[in-house]
């Protein structure tokens, strides 16, 4: 039977090119997804006590503290939550059934930051690996979800409506432990490789390997590799069809209307909206919308992300022709000071303003917070800031990535992520030393082609085989892979 240990008989990891064909962006390593003034970050549900976590102590039924959760009790509540995502991942159980007998992980001891939901807790720690666990948004962590991990042994540092403080806080709980030092690294946005390699060097150059999964996080390892900085191997998962493809488009595609709809009702028929990006994410956006009726715009910087929304039947402009007229603006470029105050004061009352990109540099929140402008909380999530004149603008989770802190995502388009993340983390852990240098390197296409195999049985979709003579006219393993490196 096919193994899960692919570091015998898999290609290397396809190089990126890092010096061509990159789109440069200007982010410094050292901003991370909390940068912004927020004296009211902590912000959560009424409903929710006003004690900090770090101030309880709490245990879990096995009498454990390792963890920092809002209420351990909620435990159960969390447990079904990952109970029903189960369901809709059937690819990553059965990863995850292998995983238990062959144990490719063993030995592993992995610090993670990612987003904590019901989806991303299946592919938790059943890798048969230690992990510290702690959250890459201070909004979306679902805090029965971290519940339920904390009482399963895992130690977990997270809830919804983390301060900045508290989100570094939690982070370093993680690193900085007794008796305990991390060998790979599981990042979504770059915060925890750039606070190991800041704060604990000595723990960085140990690390076996890094894998990441954002495009914010991807173009922060590619500025320490272009700088000499990176010592060890890092896996660019956010490259790899399996991720690019289905999580930053079909799943935009789904979560952006379920975000904007239960924060503010609004009606999508007849609205101008303006979606600032035009890669997958932007894609899936404008699909979305279109269909819903709405009349949409795209700004690019790229001509041939351009071309392509032109050809979609999307009128390609800059952001300030069209600010004054649009009732929406969404932002998805991984890039930062996308709309800038001079873009916000411009914008006609009640246009509603949102961010779907990994972090909270794309709008210039820290512009608004001025003594001549007003903020009003008028629900979970939702500001309205208002000007002197009257003016409202409906600012949605402080900028910050508006899926994830405002809804949910699709359970099943997860799980392809999962599946890819996890075959990453075997992969680079299990290479022999040598294989992998201090560089960022994409998924081989075998393995995507590999995770796309495992989800096919949810569709009951039956692949045709190629015969041997046709395999030969195209030069091609009757297996696969079938696409090309570059792809």
């Amino acid at each position: 039977s096919q193994q899960i240990q692919f570091a015998d008989d898999m290609q290397e990891f396809t190089k990126f090119p890092t010096k061509t064909g990159r789109r440069s962006l200007s982010r410094s390593i050292s901003q991370s997804s909390t940068d912004s003034y927020s004296s009211a970050a902590s912000y959560t549900d009424s409903s929710d006590d006003e004690v900090s976590p770090r101030e309880k102590q709490q245990t879990n039924s096995k009498g454990s503290s390792n963890f920092c959760v809002k209420n351990i009790k909620q435990a159960e509540f969390g447990r079904r939550e990952i109970e029903i995502a189960e369901q809709d991942m059937s690819a990553l159980i059965s990863l995850r059934k292998r995983a238990q007998g062959e144990k490719p992980l063993a030995g592993a001891k992995i610090v993670g930051c990612t987003h904590i939901t019901a989806q991303t807790a299946v592919s938790g720690c059943f890798w048969g690996a230690g992990c510290r666990w702690s959250a890459c948004n201070i909004y979306s962590t679902q805090n029965e979800v971290a519940a339920a991990l904390a009482e399963a042994g895992v130690a977990v540092f997270a809830w919804k409506g983390e301060s900045e403080d508290d989100f570094w806080w939690c982070i370093d709980r993680c690193v900085n432990v007794d008796g305990w030092q991390a060998n790979m690294i599981l990042d979504d946005g770059g915060d925890l490789t750039h606070w190991v390699y800041k704060k604990y060097p000595s723990v960085f150059k140990k690390i076996r390997g890094i894998v990441e999964e954002s495009v914010t996080g991807v173009h922060r390892l590619y500025q320490l590799s272009k700088a000499g900085k990176l010592c060890v191997p890092a896996m660019n998962v956010n490259d790899s069809v399996t991720k690019q493809k289905f999580d930053n488009l079909y799943c935009c595609r789904e979560s952006i209307l379920d975000g904007l709809k239960r924060t503010t009702d609004v009606m999508f028929g007849g609205k101008q909206v303006v979606v600032c990006g035009y890669g997958e994410v932007g894609k899936g956006c404008c699909a979305a919308l279109k269909a819903l009726g709405a009349i949409v715009y795209v700004t690019e910087i790229d001509p041939i992300c351009a071309l392509q929304a032109c050809m979609d039947g999307f009128r390609v402009v800059k952001l300030s022709e069209v600010i004054r007229q649009v009732d929406v603006v969404i932002t998805c470029t991984g890039n930062k000071n996308v709309v800038t105050r001079e873009h916000l004061d411009r914008m006609k009352n009640s246009c509603i303003v949102c961010n779907m990109g990994h972090s909270n540099t794309e709008i210039d929140v820290t512009s608004l917070r001025m003594p001549e402008l007003t903020w009003e909380r008028v629900r979970s999530q939702v500001d309205h800031v208002i000007w002197p004149d009257g003016k409202r603008v409906v600012l949605l989770a402080e900028g910050r990535l508006l899926n994830l802190s405002c809804s949910t995502v699709p359970t099943f388009v997860l799980s392809i992520t999962a599946t890819t993340q996890a075959l990453a983390l075997i992969e680079l852990y299990n290479a022999p030393e040598g294989r992998y240098k201090q560089d960022v390197y994409l998924l081989p296409k075998k393995m995507d082609e590999y995770v796309a195999s495992l989800h096919l049985p949810s569709f009951d979709a039956h692949l045709t085989e190629l015969t041997d003579d046709q395999a030969k006219y195209l030069g091609l393993n009757k297996n696969g892979p079938f696409k090309p490196n570059y792809y």
